[in-house]
């Protein structure tokens, strides 16, 4: 851990929202020292966001690098963003100046219980409502990280608890984060502008457990093993200490072999949200927290916006938003173990970016589905399902579904495609989605 009095010279590399974090967090540290810091922020953007939030004692560096000022400075504070390879750090780093990220400055400033969950799908949800059950439970906690709001600006809630999501890029510049437990959830391709391949990014991922009383991983996914298995829990479908379990024809959230709740209870949809509730469960158990009290804030727990999101349970039919769903595999999670008792009808389409949507085929074979097809490459997803149907619109096809829809149904947009054909963004798609669900008269 870094003795504060020893360091004259930081710079922030970065601004922005963590940027500005970073800044504030080393100038309440600097009023707490006999020698004030010196702050300075390098951005290399023209114009860097947040500038006019900087305090007039806090230099600043934008449109391009300072070498000087990284290679003469006590510590370098880098953006998650801004990979360790970059040829301006390791310049800095071959001269014994050490690099780390705001999650390393948490670290060192935390004193109490964190857990923390990384993956490369599903994290934000599982932080998400890991919080709201430990809050539910009594614990004052607060939950930030790669979600919502910054790791450091978490420290003035004065919380009893932390849940931090963490991004591969934010565990590359952490070494001493102490967590209750970690939750390594799956891995799958992504990010490889910046990895030299999948081993790369496995190795930054693990990084979560380093400093972990209780390591949590993916029995259906070895690849979120690390090699030091003390403290090792599983959790998985049908595997682990916590899993999903099958009884008198229910599937039920099972915690060392004792049910928790019926999945039919939870208002998430979906196998993938079974799965990230029981990691929830873990988590809050690992930390000591009494589960019951929190079952009702799972069972009324809808999601995050855009993310399999329930938004409407009118007449018996679930409307379902999930259009953060911008790829093939994002609805392909969507698809995995979904039970409806009678039809879904699953709106796709937008800009496509090229995508091969022949995954999409056996997933929707084992359904009993309409495939509602809209916008710029809708006509390509029409191949999929023998009933398919094609609409100029999103709008269009949810008009035509409430005439149909009955008790039982689901409707879920789950687009596979990018929003920009004719929506601002995905965002912008999922509110309007979420109107057209809650209206009578669509």
């Amino acid at each position: 851990m870094v003795q504060w009095q020893s360091i004259r010279d930081v710079v922030v590399v970065g601004l922005g929202i963590t940027g500005l974090s970073v800044v504030r967090h080393l100038q309440k540290i600097s009023e707490q020292l006999d020698a004030p810091l010196n702050i300075r922020v390098i951005d290399t953007r023209p114009v860097a966001p947040g500038a006019e939030q900087l305090s007039d004692d806090v230099s600043l560096h934008s449109g391009g690098w300072n070498q000087q000022w990284l290679n003469e400075t006590d510590l370098i504070v880098a953006s998650p963003g801004i990979a360790l390879a970059t040829p301006q750090l390791t310049q800095a780093m071959s001269l014994g100046v050490p690099v780390v990220g705001d999650i390393e400055l948490f670290a060192w400033a935390v004193d109490k219980p964190v857990l923390a969950i990384t993956g490369s799908n599903g994290k934000s949800t599982v932080t998400d409502l890991t919080g709201v059950m430990a809050n539910a439970a009594g614990v004052k906690t607060a939950v930030g990280g790669n979600i919502g709001v910054p790791a450091l600006e978490l420290l003035n809630n004065d919380a009893d608890l932390y849940v931090l999501e963490l991004s591969s890029f934010q565990l590359e510049t952490t070494s001493s984060l102490k967590l209750r437990a970690a939750a390594f959830l799956n891995l799958s391709e992504d990010h490889m502008d910046r990895y030299e391949g999948m081993h790369d990014y496995r190795k930054a991922k693990l990084r979560i457990f380093e400093h972990a009383e209780i390591k949590i991983v993916n029995a259906d996914d070895k690849a979120t093993y690390p090699e030091d298995i003390d403290g090792l829990i599983e959790f998985g479908v049908a595997t682990g200490e916590y899993k999903l379990s099958e009884y008198q024809g229910q599937t039920w959230l099972t915690s060392h072999a004792q049910r928790l709740l019926a999945a039919n209870d939870l208002s998430i949809v979906g196998q993938h949200n079974m799965l990230n509730a029981i990691v929830a469960i873990a988590l809050l158990e690992s930390a000591g927290i009494k589960i019951e009290s929190s079952l009702d804030a799972l069972r009324c727990y809808t999601g995050l916006t855009h993310r399999c999101q329930v938004v409407s349970r009118e007449n018996g039919i679930i409307w379902v938003n999930d259009s953060k769903a911008t790829n093939v595999a994002s609805t392909l999670a969507a698809l995995k173990g979904l039970k409806i008792a009678g039809r879904l009808y699953l709106l796709v389409g937008g800009d496509g970016k090229g995508a091969d949507f022949s995954e999409l085929k056996p997933a929707l074979a084992s359904l009993d589905v309409e495939l509602c097809c809209f916008g710029a490459d809708g006509k390509q997803l029409i191949s999929l399902s023998e009933n398919s149907v094609y609409f100029d619109s999103m709008q269009e096809a949810v008009t035509a579904i409430r005439h149909k829809a009955k008790t039982g149904d689901m409707v879920m947009l789950s687009p596979a495609c990018a929003s920009f054909d004719q929506f601002a963004n995905f965002m912008q798609r999922g509110d309007v989605f979420t109107q057209l669900a809650q209206t009578q008269d669509a």
